[in-house]
């Protein structure tokens, strides 16, 4: 289910496209040395999340499709794995607006050249303006023009459409409506300059909500539509009737007759309504059009299905149902190319209890329903749905009828038959692409059946990311669907957070000592908007919220689980021991505070607020302002603390205007020193070390050395090496990253509209299995404590501390014991492990390897038992016996 979303971030943005690779620079004090990497990237499966606008296929040659979407870019099908391509992951950073698609055009006469009109937002949100992109090889790559206006590909009415058309017997001809009252305008060079069509009489009138003051609703959505007629035009000259909507209820259709250069308000046209498709059936010479009282996507009350005749002018209300039936609207509209006179269209705001499609075989004469009623609320559907490949999408509701789950959809603006194949169609819907490959079914009477089709188009964004040193290697906090817990990236996973299902996770964390405790939150229409998990969020409960909260906001747990901090929407901070059932209001931070804890004291926790960082030393119930100075005075920051060193702290963030880039702090927020040569910075995360590193990879989305990418170094920011290209950009990385502490070099990217993205590295010299180092077995005297910090029936929690109590620093250890009561491993945090029957072997990850004399190191454990749980009574460091306290 697709909501408005914008960044959340104040962005520093200028014009202009990243070009070429950056060069490997000289090492210098005030600047950073960046090397590069060849990194391989892919999304971490979700299979679709968002609003699918538009599905465009090529008229001219078989299985060639494309897909646009609000936010996340624009995608072409490949049928041979019957999967979608990405082809705006170029888009840069300052250009992230170009990521919404306004429109697309696949040339019919060169079905090489693809169109792409694209622009997020007509507000002041997208300070850029629109442009439209064209490509000749399927969109591999692309030229740019920019425009003079802006596009709204994640505005009100983008389901409309489509706005932008190829002239099918002159492919030198494009037509692009432009939203906000900018009108109709005109290429006749294949789109390499645009000029507005001064004859065309109408730029439309209809707002939304023309009160709104933010200029998102209040945005005249334009001219929505543009279909040629391609029987009046012959090869190589410019096709002579223009059909073309306008958002405008009293006048809606126009036509030139004399190839643009004229113009007129279609007579006869009903009105009262907005058209938002209008596609013609030249063998019948129909043109049809989905009317509807709201520019959706997910308003509209009323509506009509109306069919004009292009040779006598007749207008005909061939709607499926009657108006007073209606509490939608219509769009979807298609009709069969192999079977002229086949229409379809959908119910495109039919929430409940499901969206509808309809269809015709005789050019909307009569129409059957994709589902009906046998008697209320019982249904009798014309079809099954298969969503075996992407089982999230039934969002583990039990509705009762007529609702069912999974739904058909919602916001079903985009709806098309191959024109190569009756048995095929697509649609898009709030959450996915579906489809179905034996559609003809329906008219035999049979079922059809529907799938996703929509593996390789990844569309949502994302808010916060999380990799813990055990259980899954991903945790992820999105917008619309809540989020996932991914125990392997290459998979759909079964099912979103649920128990509460957010309609987007706002933040989510986990304790660093005891990874199966995280909690997450997020918004909610009604319902609590925090929730717990103890096994690594593979199951969830509910908390209680603090008086007046109305959003998530961010979160943070403490390093042993124990307590947390919440910075709610609509309320001050908060902390709560155990899991929230009772929350205290924390003083000496302002409401609206950035949290997080620190990865090893379980008591101190930290925040961030306008320019201030703030900490706490009692678990959060009372803060102190840091007298750190220089920090960004604005509230674009986002911070972490290490894991495995208390009160290492760095915080990435800034804008252009004022303070912006990467500072770091050895003292629990005290003071920060700026690193030098990082120019901008907007997220940090930290990886797994590389080998023979005494320190954590840190990962940032960041402007460095004068160029935007995301960044790695594992020498504590000394140098940098970028790991992106040109080629991998995905607009805006601005919201949250994190690398993975048990695989060196990966690196998971948030993206606003194209999911989760991953990165592995081509260096094998960092390796993927540090081990204990070059001194597996350090000399001198260790003591261990052993502590069992919870049990529960068949299984049990332990700390491990490790000291190093002699007069030499470690580099590298590898502690050893013997079970006595058969008890069994089975995670592990802050090392790695090995056991073989009651033995076990705990040895250093990366970056814990280093350890100084006097200083200790501590990892933890859970394990199973039965009968009863000893302690071990001996530890082994190499050949060594420690003491044991």
């Amino acid at each position: 289910m697709r909501r408005t979303r914008i960044l959340t971030t104040v962005l520093a943005l200028a014009a202009g496209l990243l070009a070429g690779t950056p060069p490997a620079l000289a090492a210098d004090p005030a600047q950073p040395t960046i090397a590069a990497d060849t990194y391989t990237w892919k999304n971490a499966r979700v299979d679709g999340g968002g609003f699918v606008p538009g599905i465009v296929f090529n008229r001219t040659e078989k299985d060639l499709a494309y897909a646009r979407t609000d936010i996340g870019g624009a995608y072409r099908w490949q049928e041979s794995t019957k999967t979608w391509t990405p082809l705006l992951d170029s888009v840069g950073w300052d250009n992230w607006g170009h990521t919404g698609v306004a429109s697309l055009a696949s040339d019919s006469v060169d079905p090489d050249k693809v169109y792409a009109a694209v622009g997020t937002y007509t507000n002041s949100w997208d300070p850029g303006n629109g442009a439209v992109l064209r490509s000749s090889d399927r969109g591999a790559s692309w030229q740019k023009t920019d425009l003079p206006f802006k596009l709204g590909g994640n505005m009100p009415g983008r389901g409309m459409g489509e706005r932008l058309a190829v002239d099918p017997n002159r492919n030198s001809v494009l037509y692009l409506g432009a939203p906000s009252g900018k009108g109709l305008w005109r290429s006749t060079d294949s789109g390499v300059t645009w000029s507005q069509v001064a004859g065309f009489p109408n730029v439309g009138n209809y707002a939304q909500d023309p009160t709104d003051t933010s200029g998102y609703a209040s945005d005249n959505q334009g001219v929505t539509w543009v279909t040629f007629d391609e029987s009046t035009g012959t090869s190589g000259s410019a096709t002579k009737t223009i059909y073309v909507g306008v958002a405008d209820k009293d006048n809606a259709v126009y036509r030139s007759t004399d190839a643009g250069a004229t113009w007129s308000r279609l007579a006869g046209q009903p009105t009262g309504y907005l058209a938002h498709k209008g596609v013609l059936d030249t063998e019948n010479g129909y043109l049809y059009i989905a009317y509807s009282d709201k520019g959706g996507p997910y308003d509209g009350g009323k509506g009509r299905l109306w069919r004009y005749a292009t040779a006598t002018g007749t207008w005909t209300d061939i709607s499926p149902v009657a108006e007073a039936d209606t509490y939608y609207g219509f769009s979807g509209l298609t009709v069969d190319r192999q079977k002229p006179g086949t229409v379809m269209a959908t119910a495109y705001s039919s929430w409940w209890p499901d969206t509808q499609i309809f269809r015709s075989t005789d050019s909307g004469g009569t129409w059957t329903k994709a589902w009906d009623y046998t008697s209320y609320p019982t249904r009798s559907n014309r079809y099954t749905m298969d969503v075996s490949s992407s089982p999230w999408l039934t969002w583990g509701a039990n509705p009762s009828p007529p609702e069912q789950a999974p739904k058909l959809g919602w916001m079903t603006e985009s709806l098309e038959i191959d024109p190569f194949d009756s048995d095929r169609m697509m649609y898009g819907t709030g959450a996915t692409v579906y489809g179905t490959e034996n559609l003809t079914d329906w008219d035999s009477g049979s079922q059809f059946t529907i799938r996703p089709m929509v593996q390789g188009l990844e569309e949502t964004a994302v808010l916060d990311l999380a990799s813990p040193p055990s259980g899954a290697p991903l945790l992820s906090a999105l917008g619309d669907i809540g989020g996932f817990r991914h125990t392997d990236l290459t998979k759909v996973p079964a099912m979103m957070f649920t128990s509460p299902n957010f309609t987007s996770t706002t933040s989510l964390d986990f304790a660093e000592s005891n990874p199966n405790t995280v909690v997450r939150v997020g918004n909610l229409d009604s319902g609590p908007h925090i929730a717990f998990s103890t096994d690594n969020g593979a199951n969830w409960f509910a908390g209680s919220d603090p008086s007046g909260v109305s959003g998530g906001g961010t979160v943070a747990a403490a390093a042993d689980g124990s307590g947390f901090v919440w910075s709610p929407a609509g309320a001050g901070v908060h902390y709560a021991t155990g899991f929230g059932t009772s929350w205290a209001a924390s003083s000496g931070i302002p409401a609206g505070a950035i949290v997080e804890s620190d990865r090893v004291d379980p008591k101190t926790f930290y925040g961030f607020k306008s320019g201030k960082f703030y900490v706490s030393s009692d678990g959060g119930a009372t803060f102190t302002a840091s007298s750190a100075m220089g920090l960004p005075a604005g509230d674009s920051v986002r911070f972490k603390a290490l894991p495995g060193t208390k009160g290492d702290v760095w915080l990435a963030g800034g804008a252009s205007d004022g303070a912006y880039g990467l500072w770091h702090s050895t003292d629990g927020g005290a003071t920060f020193a700026k690193l030098s040569g990082v120019e901008q910075a907007d997220t940090i995360g930290f990886g797994k070390a590389a080998t023979g590193a005494s320190y954590q990879t840190l990962f940032t989305s960041a402007k460095i050395g004068g160029v935007r990418g995301i960044f790695r170094s594992t020498d504590k920011g000394a140098t940098w090496t970028r790991v992106n290209d040109d080629a991998h950009q995905w607009g805006w990385t601005g919201e949250t990253i994190t690398g993975d502490p048990r695989v060196y070099g990966r690196v998971y990217v948030a993206t606003n509209g194209r999911g989760v993205i991953y990165g592995d590295s081509s260096d094998a010299g960092g390796g993927t299995d540090p081990g204990p180092g070059p001194d597996p077995n350090p000399t001198g005297a260790c003591t261990v404590t052993y502590k069992v910090t919870n049990q529960w029936s068949g299984g049990f929690q332990a700390d491990v501390q490790l000291a190093n109590t002699g007069s030499t620093a470690w580099n590298g250890w590898s502690l050893g014991w013997t079970f006595p009561d058969g008890q069994k491993v089975t995670q592990v945090w802050n090392a790695e492990y090995a056991q073989s029957g009651s033995a076990v072997t705990a040895k250093n990850v990366g970056w814990n390897g280093t350890v100084a004399a006097g200083s200790s190191v501590g990892f933890g454990f859970t394990g199973s038992w039965s009968g009863t749980n000893t302690k071990p009574a001996a530890f082994k460091l190499g050949d060594r016996i420690c003491t044991v306290s």
